[in-house]
């Protein structure tokens, strides 16, 4: 355990009676230049960064396929023209009109546009579906487009449609009569993610913050105190925002808004933990000491330690996603770990300054004062019992009947934690999309009325002297396989032959993407059937459904990787900072139970209730980083509390009493916090909304079960064992409260 003596002297240094002005001046100062100096994380985002990384099967071939077929190497914009009762002649006149207009004045990185307007209207009916009823005109981009080109092109081709066909065929209701007009495919889903984003962060920022004081409000009644966490947060953010844009502008890391809206909700929700946990023991104080300053100092020495370890805590664990090599894992790491870091500096420099400077008038109108100051006004203070009665009868469960609340506490948590394993993933990033997204609807129209493999065609890419026929028979013969195109030789790389795979089912499903290797089994088989010696290079997948396949193998990769990494790291903190291996173990052991119930829970809630099919292949590892680590913050406030009560009096009353002392802090952080995650749950994206739910429920269960009933329940239950091999309470205390149970 730290000594409370240097952090006493480091309350001095931050809150002093001068130093304090000093250290809001030195926090202001840095806010101002960082924010002249540098560009904010949002101007800096880059929504379209590459997931897999460069030795990705799928991407090897992407290159391959770029260097052996450049005219395939474009990202299209696929137009879907659609009108239920049927594509009259007018509407398809209208559809060559814009494909005259994109080849007379071709948009920003147009590559190419099927000639349209040069066929016949009979001709040209051979493209529909075979209901009539939907059309889709391909216009190609370059490869190497940004979003921002995209976006202009992509709204230069929305108003030359609206000139065409009127301005109301780019969103009136599909169910609508007439014609209607969705952009989709690669191009037409980029663009639409940008703009899912492009005021997401101010919303964001503003939502979380409003929702976090109305909390402090309620919970606190002081409008002071609920400003302090916000302002120290803002603070924070002032440092962090420029900080994240300079890295990004210099390349050293990447930033999309996913992340960038995570983080402000961890910013928020761990940033006024922090400044909570510190308010908590400057009210306490504030009942002993007459002098505000001196009063400080004992707070932070009380509450740094166990902020300091905190912020550690979840700043190491946040830090392992550098192990990840699937980019949107990857990519967290640093932004999560930056914030964690800069807001636990504020919690022991700014907000010990701040909380001084204000001093009793900080909790106004709840003023906290000593017994003789209440004396001296004639208003005698009512006794400071350690939290309130559902507190105390927290305290005293927990002590009295702990094996009676561990093995109800154990069972409920072991039923939600069975419903995790029933999870179902997806990395198709349609399906996080609003329903009512152009790009998304478009996409449903291709496949409602064209076969849906056709939508995405697996892109095999084989080297081989001869024609490539056996190889495309062996393919035709898988049974989810609806067709294989004839081979085509490169014109660039004459022996590198491509054939497009149109599956049967969705080729974004998981289905289609455990296919992959069967796919590739044939084409090897077809290879060596045909004479053909193998090698890793002789064939090569390339297509969304590879690309799906690989994002299913590295974030399967990752998970192995990083939950055995942030265990070990946590656990070594805790046995540092804890010195007990029995400690360690059974807090490790609750947040993990917490973590596996929380995510059951959350797939029940989903699933079950809210009718998604499949969740983000992300979400478990995103929610175990973050709810193990979050789940320790207030394991280690509390049972620091417990370990220091239990110097000065015997363990089932240092118990009680740590539970109780610490019972409204935590609640009101964990209410916060989990109030932050949910706020993710207003955005558009449904990673975002999973993720949310998830986390949020993840803190509601670690703040009303495992950290007041279970984790102390379990203390009481080992007794002095908790302490093991470390010399626990004085001799004289009583090692255990089971004997009344």
């Amino acid at each position: 355990m730290h000594q409370s003596s240097f952090f006493e002297k480091w309350g001095r240094v931050v809150a002093g009676r001068r130093s304090k002005w000093i250290t809001l001046a030195v926090w202001v100062i840095l806010v101002a230049l960082m924010t002249v100096v540098f560009p904010s994380v949002n101007k800096q985002e880059n929504n379209n960064a590459a997931v897999l990384p460069n030795e990705a099967q799928s991407v090897q071939a992407m290159k391959e396929m770029k260097k052996a077929f450049p005219d395939n190497s474009g990202q299209p914009a696929l137009v879907v023209w659609y009108n239920k009762n049927g594509l009259t002649n007018t509407e398809l006149k209208s559809i060559q009109s814009v494909t005259a207009s994109l080849e007379q004045t071709p948009l920003d990185a147009q590559k190419s546009v099927v000639p349209l307007n040069k066929m016949p209207i009979q001709a040209l009916k051979g493209f529909e579906s075979k209901d009539g009823t939907t059309l889709v005109m391909p216009v190609s981009f370059k490869s190497g487009a940004g979003t921002t080109v995209l976006e202009k092109s992509v709204k230069k081709l929305k108003e030359q449609i609206k000139t065409s066909a009127g301005s109301a065929v780019l969103s009136s209701k599909l169910t609508a009569s007439g014609l209607h007009v969705r952009i989709t495919g690669p191009v037409g889903i980029a663009v639409d993610a940008q703009g899912l984003f492009k005021n997401a962060d101010f919303t964001l920022l503003a939502s979380t913050g409003l929702l976090v004081l109305v909390l402090l409000i309620l919970l606190y009644r002081s409008p002071i105190l609920a400003l302090v966490p916000l302002v120290s947060v803002g603070f924070a953010y002032g440092v962090i925002s420029p900080l994240l844009g300079a890295l990004a502008k210099s390349g050293m890391i990447t930033v999309d808004a996913q992340s960038v809206s995570i983080m402000t909700v961890l910013l928020f929700g761990a940033g006024t933990d922090y400044c909570l946990f510190l308010v908590s023991r400057y009210r306490e104080q504030l009942m002993l000491e007459r002098d505000k300053y001196k009063a400080m100092r004992h707070a932070v020495g009380g509450a740094a330690g166990a902020i300091a370890m905190s912020g550690l805590t979840v700043a190491v664990s946040l830090l392992t996603l550098l192990f990840a090599k699937y980019g949107s894992d990857h990519r967290f790491a640093i932004p999560f770990t930056a914030a964690i870091l800069i807001m636990g500096l504020v919690g022991v420099t700014l907000v010990p300054a701040l909380l001084a400077i204000f001093g009793r008038a900080s909790f106004f109108p709840f003023i906290p004062r000593t017994t003789e100051m209440e004396e001296q006004r004639k208003k005698p203070r009512r006794a400071n019992r350690n939290g309130g009665r559902q507190a105390r009868w927290n305290g005293r469960i927990v002590t009295k009947r702990p094996w009676s609340v561990v093995i109800v506490t154990v069972i409920a948590l072991g039923v939600l934690a069975g419903f995790a394993g029933q999870i179902k993933p997806t990395y198709n990033l349609l399906s996080s999309f609003p329903k009512d997204m152009p790009s998304r609807q478009g996409f449903q129209l291709l496949s409602s009325h064209f076969s849906k493999g056709t939508l995405a065609p697996v892109q095999v890419i084989v080297k081989t002297s001869k024609s490539g026929t056996t190889v495309q028979s062996r393919l035709a013969k898988l049974p989810f396989v609806e067709s294989a195109s004839k081979p085509k030789a490169s014109t660039v790389v004459p022996e590198v032959k491509l054939i497009n795979v149109t599956l049967k089912q969705d080729p974004y499903s998981r289905q289609s993407a455990n296919d992959i290797p069967a796919i590739k089994s044939a084409a090897e088989a077809g290879l060596k059937a045909s004479g053909e010696s193998l090698s890793a290079s002789k064939v090569q997948i390339a297509g969304e459904t590879a690309t799906e396949y690989d994002s299913l193998q590295y974030t399967n990769q990752d998970t192995k990787t990083v939950i055995p990494i942030v265990i070990i790291v946590i656990a070594l903190l805790l046995l540092v900072y804890l010195r007990s291996v029995t400690a360690m173990v059974y807090l490790m052991g609750t947040v993990l139970l917490s973590y596996y119930s929380a995510l059951g829970l959350g797939w029940v809630l989903l699933h079950y209730i809210a009718g998604v099919s499949a969740i983000a292949g992300a979400i478990p590892l995103y929610s175990f980083v973050f709810l193990v680590a979050l789940g320790e913050d207030y394991n280690i406030f509390m049972v620091s509390r417990i370990w220091q009560l239990s110097k000065t009096t015997d363990l089932p009353t240092a118990i009680s009493e740590g539970v109780s002392k610490t019972s409204g802090v935590i609640t009101s952080a964990g209410l916060i916090l989990a109030g932050t995650f949910a706020v993710l749950a207003s955005l558009p994206l449904q990673i975002l909304v999973q993720f949310g739910t998830v986390a949020a429920l993840g803190v509601l269960i670690d703040t009303f079960i495992v950290r007041p009933f279970l984790v102390p329940s379990i203390t009481s239950i080992l007794g002095r064992w908790s302490f093991w091999p470390g010399p626990g309470p004085s001799r004289n205390a009583s090692t255990t409260g089971t004997k009344n149970n």
